[in-house]
């Protein structure tokens, strides 16, 4: 376009000359030659481009699960795609413009202190958990919980680990796929649908109203004595029953290693110590005529293998009955640990409970909790539990949104062992 115009311009200028010379004329001839020759090699140009561009192969229409890696030029990317379609095959891909990797964190410092023989006064610092979720598709999403936490000091009498050592525990780790909301299917480690306080509070301590959670529900690691973590598969989901809100979560995987020896780790992850598996059913409502009121069971079924001992058929029941609104909370459940050693006659059963009841003024949150367990000494599986029973109360102050300090005193009697009076200071956070 410039030599074009010069072109017109040196023409016009030409024209405009009273008697045109002779040295004009020739110049003004080779430029307009020149502008032909650029021309043509600009058509020429163009035309090769429009043979060699991938717009020329059969459009293919955009969808999510073909969007671009972010590690790939669009070059190579579009290569790819015209090859794909060539071959008839097109693997899923990632949307990465809609599938984000979130991360949540949570944690707590403590400071605690008790009467217990042997125990000292003490900073602690808790978990650090990291909630990990990704939405892989529409149907298929990912979660996970990763914890650091101190090596535990003292559990009923008994030290295991390493104290003052950090270690990293997967605590959670879940492909989920949802197909509607009567059948979810989750695959992975998960939290075993044992009655309400195992699936309704995981590992942070900032989601509960006090510091810790009960007797009953402690983590295997802490001393449980429910198999509290489980690998398999679960599924869950609805029951078409109008205003009733049934549900229902059927469980199957690798249960949990006996607590004898009692080092060993008993949340199964890689290898399961039998070919037998472990069964659990839980059945609850949360009926529409009662806002916030949840009430079930669950029926768990294994077959235990500890060392120097017959096979112990365990089986537990739980039932629950909470009501849960913004300002008001009251959780109830009970459960029994049924131990029957094969080819014995006699059976083994540890009962418990706890009720916890709170109440939110404001930004405080008092509450109150009483349980109870009573394991044989005879048991086989934890002789080291006994009858333990007690009242706590605390306070909850919720300092923003994101911290809570708990204040918690703790008075448990324990079987042939003087009563314990305990004191927590707790500061629990989300970021």
């Amino acid at each position: 376009m410039v030599l074009l115009l010069l072109a017109i311009l040196l023409n016009t200028m030409a024209r405009g000359q009273s008697a045109p010379g002779a040295e004009v004329e020739p110049t003004v001839q080779m430029l307009l030659h020149r502008i032909e020759q650029l021309e043509a090699r600009v058509a020429q140009l163009e035309a090769a481009r429009q043979v060699n561009s991938p717009a020329a192969a059969p459009s293919v229409p955009a969808s999510p699960s073909r969007s671009i890696a972010p590690d790939k030029t669009s070059a190579q990317s579009e290569s790819e795609g015209t090859q794909q379609v060539g071959m008839g095959t097109e693997p899923e891909r990632m949307d990465f413009s809609k599938t984000l990797l979130r991360v949540r964190g949570f944690g707590d410092i403590n400071f605690h202190g008790d009467t217990q023989k042997g125990d000292t006064t003490s900073f602690t610092l808790g978990q650090l958990n990291l909630f990990v979720t990704s939405d892989i598709s529409e149907k298929f999403k990912f979660l996970g919980e990763i914890v650091f936490e101190g090596g535990p000091d003292n559990i009923f009498g008994v030290t295991r680990g390493e104290n003052n050592v950090f270690e990293v525990d997967v605590e959670r780790l879940l492909l989920q796929y949802s197909y509607n909301d009567y059948f979810n299917l989750s695959v992975g480690r998960y939290h075993t649908a044992i009655g309400y306080y195992n699936t309704a509070y995981h590992h942070s301590t900032w989601f509960q109203t006090a510091t810790g959670r009960p007797f009953l529900f402690q983590f295997e690691d802490r001393g449980g004595i429910l198999p509290v973590h489980t690998v398999g598969v679960s599924a869950s989901g609805a029951i078409p029953s109008g205003r009733l809100g049934l549900h229902y979560v059927a469980e199957v995987g690798n249960g949990r290693a006996s607590r004898a020896p009692f080092l060993d780790e008993p949340v199964q992850n890689v290898i399961d110590d039998q070919n037998h598996k472990a069964y659990n059913l839980a059945l609850f409502a949360r009926p529409e005529a009662v806002r916030g009121l949840q009430a079930g069971f669950s029926v768990y079924r294994d077959v235990l293998a500890p060392n120097q001992s017959p096979r112990i058929g365990e089986t537990i029941l739980a039932a629950h009955a909470v009501y849960i609104r913004p300002n008001f909370e009251w959780l109830n459940e009970a459960l029994v640990v049924r131990h029957a050693p094969l080819g014995q006659p006699h059976i083994f059963q540890t009962p418990g409970f706890y009720t916890q009841i709170s109440k939110r003024l404001g930004a405080y949150r008092p509450y109150f909790r009483y349980q109870y367990v009573n394991g044989s000494d005879r048991e086989l599986i934890f002789p080291d539990v006994g009858r333990r029973q007690g009242p706590s109360a605390g306070l909850r102050f919720d300092a923003s949104e994101s911290v809570a300090l708990k204040l918690q005193y703790d008075y448990t009697t324990i079987r042939n062992q003087q009563a314990i009076n305990a004191l927590a200071l707790q500061v629990g956070f989300t970021f």
